[in-house]
């Protein structure tokens, strides 16, 4: 008890506090901006802790670091653009109440889960510190690549009615995550001889692709983020607490899953708030909205388990140096900078600060929600902003959050297939969420995989935590398929779009030339994407069958919607041709002049917005972290 009043007093004290505070103001500034996340300001932070004491740099790191999931729900809900990885699942239901009137509620359901999830996730740390370790290490790789195939099988929950489209997305995304340099071997695998492409496809700019760029197309198209009058904010806010408080359950079954999963090392925050999710999809009642339409149900438990997984991913990292995420591993070397090293003997040797730390978590929580919660009926009011004038604004942020990754025209260029790929799968009906998790889980299901066959053959299968996770998502997918055919009998069948068809035939043609590219690899680099190619292409032939099967008088997409997209996307290539040539202050001035022309806003309208977002660039990019950008073409 002496050591917690004396970790309180700490990190209590105003330098420490103050330092705390600023991390919290850091870390919602980053965790708002799409594509930049906590990684940027963890890169940027630590090397400014170097003169400072341990209790104050951790302060200011876990600071930042444990709120970029709560202030990601707001680009998330408003915009239905994940701010970093951590949202995308709180995009589903959190945008959609949006579009009905109710971003209020969202927002103040997404803040109230995400602190009691942080705080649970604190609470479980510390009572978790002692007995961790010996927990962990009997966790092998065949544990956790079936953990890992078990959060995959959430795919056929969040996939409608075609649970073989949505199992055919997430195999499309484990080979876009083939791309690059193969772990094993170094061998090149799909890299067309880009020296860019040797680091695999950055998430963000997936993310940001498949996710923001169909979503701003959407707003642009509907003229806005609400079709409905949207008022009495504060009181939408309270309703939005209130359903937080009657989920108590959930949000502390969904805290448990982010801190528990949050322990593994890498089991990463996207498949955790996917996990939940999917846990919470699952026991959905039936007087509630489907997930995906608005089910505030749905905005809670990936906002509880986010948070929650901090905590979580701290244990690992403190108990036996072995970062729990990528946050913490960016986390060890502010412990190397500062002469401390993680491992078993931790508590012994740094038990105050270990104490300080949780607090310095649950701290941070209260601060930032607190602050969210304030500012909430403000933010509110954006998703009753028009179109025209919120998407070009949001634009210009998704495209620096896609650029600062290397500033490389290549980062443009693959943000703009991704979001051609996004709109497609979003026309055609496919699920995008299954594509996002299937790209973020073939890193961890190729490296989990070969391990487990390097070290004990195929004998791995036959663990007992193995066949229990592996038995579960066998009678997961097959309770989804089955109860996919039962609500389909006795209805009409769909006939094909001929589009649809056509984008089955082009990905049947992909995975057979994958496959074939495959041939001349080692076995350690092609034996992971040769299965996943195998099973690819199988499915996209039943698809492809059951289409002609199905075929009467094809249905088209709406030209309309068609050409909106069209135009979305050449407002993105028109904002990246003028960054490329002009810089990145200039370049975005001449995009707002021009769209000022074709929607014709008015002079002071241009003047608050030419400033707004002038200012908030250059305070990023050139005040804050200063930036080096290429130079222009033109100058």
């Amino acid at each position: 008890m002496d050591i917690l009043w004396a970790a309180l007093g700490d990190i209590l004290s105003p330098g420490n506090f103050g330092l705390l505070l600023g991390g919290v103001v850091l870390g919602l500034v980053v965790g708002v901006i799409p594509g930049i996340g906590g990684l940027f300001g963890l890169t940027l932070l630590v090397p400014l802790t170097y003169t400072l004491d341990p209790v104050a740099a951790f302060a200011l790191l876990l600071g930042m670091a444990s709120v970029t999931t709560t202030s990601d729900t707001i680009p998330a809900v408003l915009i239905g653009v994940p701010g970093t990885v951590g949202s995308a699942a709180t995009v589903l239901d959190g945008h959609a109440l949006a579009k009905q009137g109710q971003s209020a509620r969202a927002l103040g359901a997404a803040y109230s889960a995400s602190m009691i999830g942080g705080l649970f996730g604190a609470v479980l740390l510390s009572l978790a510190l002692p007995v961790m370790r010996p927990l962990v290490l009997m966790l092998n790789y065949g544990d956790l690549l079936a953990i890992t195939i078990f959060g995959l099988t959430l795919v056929a929950m969040l996939s409608g009615q075609d649970q073989l489209k949505g199992l055919l997305a997430a195999c499309l995304g484990a080979l876009v995550a083939c791309v690059g340099l193969d772990p094993h071997a170094g061998e090149e695998r799909w890299t067309f001889d880009l020296l860019y492409l040797w680091d695999g496809i950055p998430v963000a700019l997936v993310f940001l692709g498949i996710f923001g760029i169909p979503e701003l197309a959407s707003i642009l198209n509907r003229g806005g983020v609400s079709q409905e009058a949207e008022g009495q904010d504060r009181t939408r806010l309270r309703q939005g607490i209130g359903d937080t408080l009657r989920n108590w359950r959930l949000v502390l079954r969904s805290g448990g899953i982010g801190a528990c999963l949050g322990a593994l090392p890498g089991v990463g925050v996207t498949v955790i708030e996917w996990i939940a999710y999917g846990d919470a999809a699952r026991k959905r009642k039936p007087h509630e909205a489907e997930f995906g339409t608005g089910n505030i149900r749905g905005v809670i438990a990936p906002e509880s388990a986010n948070n929650a997984k901090e905590g979580g991913a701290l244990l690992p990292t403190l108990a036996f140096g072995i970062p729990g995420s990528a946050t913490m591993s960016i986390l060890l070397g502010a412990f190397a900078l500062h002469g401390i090293v993680p491992g078993p003997r931790m508590l012994d040797d740094h038990a105050p600060l270990v104490i300080t730390m949780i607090l310095t978590i649950a701290i941070a929580n209260l601060v930032a929600t607190g602050a969210c919660l304030g500012l909430t009926p403000l933010l509110a009011r954006i998703a009753r902003v028009r179109g025209t004038t919120l998407v070009p604004v949001a634009m210009v942020f998704v495209v620096f959050g896609a650029y600062q990754l290397h500033k490389d025209v290549m980062d443009l260029l693959f943000l703009l297939i991704f979001g051609a790929l996004g709109i497609m799968l979003r026309g055609l009906g496919w699920s995008r969420p299954a594509f996002a998790l299937g790209f973020v889980l073939g890193h961890n299901l190729e490296s989990f995989f070969f391990l487990s066959y390097q070290i004990s053959g195929w004998t791995w299968l036959s663990q007992p935590l193995v066949v229990l996770f592996l038995a579960v998502a066998v009678a997961l997918v097959a309770r989804q398929i089955l109860k996919g055919f039962r609500a389909r009998a006795g209805r009409t069948r769909v006939p094909p779009k001929r589009a649809d068809l056509a984008f089955l035939i082009l990905l049947a043609f992909v995975f057979a030339a994958g496959l074939i590219s495959l041939r001349t690899l080692p076995f350690s680099a092609m034996i992971f994407p040769t299965a996943t190619s195998a099973l690819a292409l199988s499915l996209s032939l039943i698809l492809i069958g059951r289409s002609l099967l199905w075929w009467k008088k094809p249905r088209e997409i709406t030209a309309w919607a068609i050409g909106g997209d069209i135009k979305f996307i050449a407002l993105v290539c028109l904002l990246s041709a003028l960054l490329l040539a002009f810089g990145h202050l200039t370049g975005t001035a001449a995009f707002l002049l021009i769209i000022a022309a074709i929607y014709r806003y008015r002079l002071p309208h241009l003047a608050g917005i030419m400033v707004g977002v002038l200012a908030a660039l250059w305070f990023l990019f050139d005040l804050l972290v200063p930036q080096t950008w290429p130079a222009p073409l033109l100058f």
